[in-house]
C-alpha cells in the first residue's frame, strides 16, 4: 500500500467500508487520495462499475466505545482522539475542466 498518512500515535478506527462512488459525470484521468497521499491504481484501489474500490478498508473515527468521561474530555476539545479517520478525495474532469471531489461517502462491501 502507498500510505494512508496516519501518524505513529493514530490507531483504532471502525472499517466502513471499501467501494466509494466516483462523481456523477467524472472522467480520466482519475487521482484517488487517502488523507491526502495519492493512492496507486491496481496497487491500491480498483476502478469497478463507477466506484472505486479499495483493497483494504476505510476506517472512520468510532467514538461510540469509548467511556463518558473520555467523550466530554473530547467534546471540551481539552486532548484529541488519535483514531484513524480517512477522508477519500478524487481529483477527476468533466468536459475537460479539472474538479476535486472531497470526503466522499464510503459505503459498506
Amino acid at each position: 500500500m502507498s500510505g494512508r498518512g496516519h501518524g505513529k500515535e493514530a490507531h483504532g478506527g471502525k472499517p466502513v467500508g471499501r467501494r466509494v462512488p466516483l462523481p456523477r459525470g467524472a472522467q480520466g484521468p482519475i487521482t484517488v487520495h487517502i488523507n491526502g497521499m495519492e493512492q496507486e491504481r491496481g496497487v491500491d484501489y480498483t476502478l469497478h462499475e463507477g466506484a472505486i474500490v479499495f483493497k483494504e478498508p476505510i476506517l472512520k473515527e468510532d467514538l461510540s466505545e469509548l467511556p463518558l468521561m473520555r467523550k466530554l474530555v473530547l467534546g471540551l476539545g481539552l486532548v484529541g482522539s488519535y483514531q484513524r479517520n480517512e477522508t477519500v478525495d478524487v481529483e477527476y474532469y468533466i468536459d475537460g475542466k479539472h474538479q476535486l471531489a472531497s470526503d466522499l461517502e464510503v459505503t459498506p462491501d
